[in-house]
């Protein structure tokens, strides 16, 4: 803690200096970028105010415990939102093509100031990444529209790790697809019994994915494009359990939106997902 008060309040001047450095990316739309990032980020000024404060403190050879312990407490954070702005920035000038246009408009903006409400909001170091790869795949080509780059957005805040462990285990499955089974210990060393709190919340999470349209079960499709009627197997023998969470038989698979979202978050910069 006393490396903040020491410095000379390096938090504050990261904020005014170290993201200056964007300026000198080769597209000048990341500025734009980086000044909608902040203005949603609603500690930031606080940073700004509290580094004075005690920077004025300490020249009055004070310092205010509760401000310094408050800055100290963001201070990861802070240097969490510069490493993400520098690496978009750096990443989008690789990108060959004048971005421009597309960085400084405001639809493009709209989509900065919803994702970096949900990079403030994101509880792990994973949602962060993959919003900020969904943000350079939106600015370095229009991959998919705005309303589907919103809707992966919101599939980020709506989901916890437990879900992306789901579809990313289905995601790395062959084109055969994978079982309720097979998905569960791609994370897991053992299944538990279908009367359990593990297995109450897997089946939840798999509910929470088919429903909100991510994963289904796997189905065919005719030389149209055309899903197919699933055939209806006729049980020779009756039984009185239950179908089981981890049930091994009938196979999982992403939709096409979900093998999209997959794409354009879990991936760096792409091309179109064929």
């Amino acid at each position: 803690m006393t490396d903040i008060v020491g410095n000379g309040c390096r938090t504050e001047e990261f904020i005014i200096h170290d993201l200056a450095l964007i300026e000198g990316g080769k597209h000048k739309g990341t500025l734009k970028v980086a000044a909608n990032a902040m203005s949603v980020i609603p500690w930031v000024g606080g940073v700004i105010a509290v580094g004075k404060s005690i920077h004025n403190d300490i020249e009055q050879g004070k310092v205010n415990r509760l401000h310094q312990e408050w800055l100290y407490t963001h201070k990861v954070k802070i240097e969490e939102l510069y490493n993400d702005l520098n690496d978009f920035s750096q990443r989008i000038d690789d990108y060959h093509e004048d971005l421009d246009s597309r960085l400084e408009s405001e639809s493009y903006l709209s989509l900065v100031r919803k994702a970096f409400r949900s990079w403030d909001e994101a509880e792990t170091n994973d949602k962060r990444r993959y919003i900020m790869n969904l943000l350079t795949n939106a600015a370095t080509s229009r991959l998919c529209p705005d309303d589907q780059i919103r809707h992966f957005n919101e599939w980020i805040d709506k989901y916890n790790e437990i879900h992306f462990l789901v579809i990313k285990a289905i995601a790395l499955s062959t084109s055969a697809g994978i079982t309720r089974k097979n998905i569960w210990l791609s994370f897991s060393d053992s299944v538990p019994s279908d009367d359990s709190p593990d297995a109450g919340l897997f089946g939840l999470v798999m509910r929470d994915l088919n429903t909100g349209g991510v994963i289904w079960q796997q189905r065919q499709t005719n030389h149209k494009g055309q899903y197919l009627k699933s055939k209806s197997s006729t049980t020779t023998a009756s039984s009185n359990v239950r179908e089981s969470p981890f049930e091994n038989v009938k196979r999982w698979e992403l939709t096409p939106l979900g093998r999209e979202f997959v794409h354009y978050t879990m991936n760096e910069v792409v091309g179109r997902l064929e």
